[in-house]
């Protein structure tokens, strides 16, 4: 098969980061940001579990044109770590719970229907399950800007549904309504952070053959 062409497209392209980096540092005193890069795996052959030849060129157009990050975290599916790894990064650490949403998630809200309804539902059930597991991806969240130095940047790679959630847990007074639909292969969002604090956060978006 043709290897897929790989573009960052929408709010994030190249000079809007560094545009947004500017205005939320500006924002802080000049303060050093941190920055956290939570993407979904790439694409895999179902109902393997291993990325199929196209997922491996879609990570690798992808990651000539990231990094360098300080710490590179995925979940311990072979999915999540073969994307880090096509990208051309040493994966640092695998979170098992970053493998799979928690048991109820789905009851409230499908994994794909997209961040705006995830925060809505995240927002009219406060106890519920996609609210507390949003709540324990921000935390998780933090302590890794914790651990960055100034200007550091790590990058998560987990899985649908988990992306959206970690978005919504950051910050949950976003307006999502804009954002479209559920984050594709390789997808998912950007964190800014001041010390521990979540300042900011855009969407990143990939534009690829096979993939809408």
């Amino acid at each position: 098969p043709v290897a897929p062409r790989a573009a960052l497209t929408g709010r994030a392209t190249a000079g809007g980061a560094s545009a947004l980096l500017w205005r939320y540092s500006s924002g802080f005193g000049g303060k050093s940001l941190r920055v956290i890069e939570h993407r979904r795996h790439s694409m895999r052959a179902k109902p393997g579990q291993h990325l199929s030849q196209q997922g491996v060129e879609l990570a690798r157009a992808l990651g000539a044109g990231l990094g360098p990050f300080d710490l590179v975290v995925t979940s311990n599916l072979p999915r999540a770590y073969e994307t880090a790894i096509a990208m051309g990064l040493a994966v640092d650490e695998q979170v098992p719970w970053l493998s799979h949403l928690p048991e109820g998630f789905e009851d409230e809200v499908p994994w794909d229907a997209g961040i705006a309804r995830i925060a809505a539902v995240a927002r009219s059930l406060p106890e519920g399950v996609a609210a507390q597991f949003a709540r324990k991806l921000a935390a998780f969240h933090r302590e890794l800007a914790a651990r960055l130095p100034e200007n550091g940047r790590a990058l998560v790679i987990s899985h649908g549904g988990i992306v959206e959630a970690s978005a919504v847990g950051c910050k949950p007074d976003e307006d999502y309504t804009s954002w479209g639909p559920a984050f594709g292969y390789c997808e998912g969002v950007r964190v800014y952070f001041a010390g521990t604090v979540c300042v900011g956060i855009e969407p990143l978006r990939v534009k690829a053959s096979g993939q809408d």
